[in-house]
């Protein structure tokens, strides 16, 4: 979550996603207020992604899924065995 991410290492830390897809959850996310982004005049062209105020605000909500994630696989793996 924190700093400035360019489209690039989005895409590497997120794992298996189209370009595609990431792009239209991106622009749905800026359309929504949660993030701002911004294009550099270079060739090739650079662009770049910053949470705002309201995307930093999900962090707890984000936080309690991973952590409710966590517990999940954990009972998962404790049946199989």
């Amino acid at each position: 979550m924190p700093g400035t991410k360019r489209f690039g290492e989005l895409k590497k830390s997120i794992g298996h996603v189209t370009q595609k897809v990431l792009t239209a959850q991106l622009r749905q996310m800026e359309e929504s207020g949660l993030l701002t982004r911004k294009v550099y005049a270079e060739v090739p062209p650079r662009v770049e992604y910053t949470l705002t105020e309201l995307g930093y605000s999900l962090k707890p909500v984000l936080d309690a899924m991973w952590a409710w994630d966590e517990g999940y696989k954990s009972r998962l793996e404790g049946k199989a065995e």
